[in-house]
């Protein structure tokens, strides 16, 4: 490059436009699960489709809708921009959906980039530089965002400004560049290795729990009818029970339903037509798939209810053991049919229960 380039931050401003992205995610096989929260490659276009536009039309999370509409209706009264704000929880909850939706009540236009995805500052100086006054950027996945990147954030998080330097050596000088008021959305599922500095930057923060089941199965009738299929109310209830809370894995199951009933039944989906599907495609009454099934029976039955340690548990379900602990033990840990010992991975009675086996002699002692 020329020695009159500019820099942003000590490092060669590039022309082009920034690289737009989802984030590389690890695990891939075993995210591709049937119930796996995870978005999927075929997702994509069925839960688009799906996603709800205004406030109104989002259901669950009514404590998170009820302070956005405060703060939108109190931002446009104003005239002002909505304070910067952080959406967290686990996948699937709506996150995304949730920022498009402030988005649409603000009459604004929305700019979707990953945290992975802005690999330089000169990409996010780019995308920086073409907002609009009023204009929503959303950052998925923003606790992995490079930390040379994440400085350059901070005096547009706080001031609207971008701090360039101009030229290299004695003749580099520093220029500040105005930048258009604009909202960040930030969205992470890992709100433990966002860092201080940036998680106090933003105004707004909230946490996305899990939905019940009948909310749940509020969003699979609405779901339903956008996708023209007959549901019974106990029909969308049982797919509601086996979604693990979550409303994209609600939607992914009802596909799966429908294309049973389809073909196997007469199209109506209630509760035995969904009770069917779903056991045929392995998913069980706690939401549980073969995988799940097949670590508690190795917890249960070979190990006889043993602590036992995640390598070994991993060999014996040729798994790798990051993926054993990062995919598959947090719902089993949440459902209360494992736990974690100082002595290793251990099944509880529940488990017990759930697999209809009886506990060994001193189980629990």
């Amino acid at each position: 490059m020329a020695d009159n380039g500019v820099k942003l931050e000590g490092i060669m401003f590039e022309a082009g436009g920034p690289t737009f992205g989802a984030p590389a995610g690890g695990h891939a096989d075993a995210r591709r699960r049937a119930v796996s929260p995870e978005l999927q490659e075929d997702d994509l276009a069925f839960d688009r489709s799906l996603r709800p536009k205004r406030l109104g039309d989002y259901l669950g999370q009514t404590k998170i809708k009820e302070s956005l509409a405060i703060l939108i209706e109190a931002a446009q009264a104003r005239g002002d921009v909505v304070d910067h704000i952080l959406f967290s929880g686990p996948p699937g909850l709506g996150k995304t959906t949730l920022a498009q939706v402030v988005a649409n009540e603000l009459g604004a236009n929305i700019r979707t980039t990953s945290g992975p995805a802005i690999e330089r500052t000169g990409d996010l100086a780019a995308i920086l530089t073409n907002l609009e006054e009023g204009d929503v950027l959303f950052i998925d996945e923003i606790h992995r965002l490079n930390r040379m990147v994440e400085e350059v954030l901070y005096p547009a998080l706080e001031d609207y400004a971008l701090d360039i330097v101009v030229g290299k050596g004695p003749a580099a000088r520093s220029i500040r560049l105005d930048l258009p008021r604009f909202t960040l959305i930030g969205a992470t599922t890992r709100t433990g290795l966002l860092t201080g500095p940036l998680r106090d930057r933003f105004g707004i923060a909230f946490r996305l729990q899990y939905y019940t089941p009948d909310e749940l199965a509020a969003i699979v009738r609405r779901s339903a009818s956008i996708l023209g299929v007959d549901i019974q109310q106990d029909g969308a209830l049982e797919i509601a029970r086996r979604s693990r809370g979550t409303p994209r894995l609600a939607n992914r199951l009802l596909k799966r339903v429908r294309d049973w009933a389809q073909v196997r039944g007469d199209g109506v989906i209630d509760e035995d037509v969904a009770a069917a599907a779903l056991s045929f495609f392995e998913v069980d009454g706690l939401g549980l798939d073969a995988v799940d099934n097949r670590l508690l029976e190795l917890l249960a039955v070979q190990f006889s209810g043993r602590p036992v340690g995640l390598t070994t548990l991993a060999s014996a379900l040729s798994e790798d053991p990051d993926t054993v602990e990062d995919v598959y033990e947090p719902f089993l840990m949440q459902q209360g049919l494992m736990v974690r010992t100082p002595k290793g991975r251990q099944a509880t009675a529940r488990a017990y229960e759930h697999l209809g086996m009886v506990p060994p002699e001193g189980f629990g002692a």
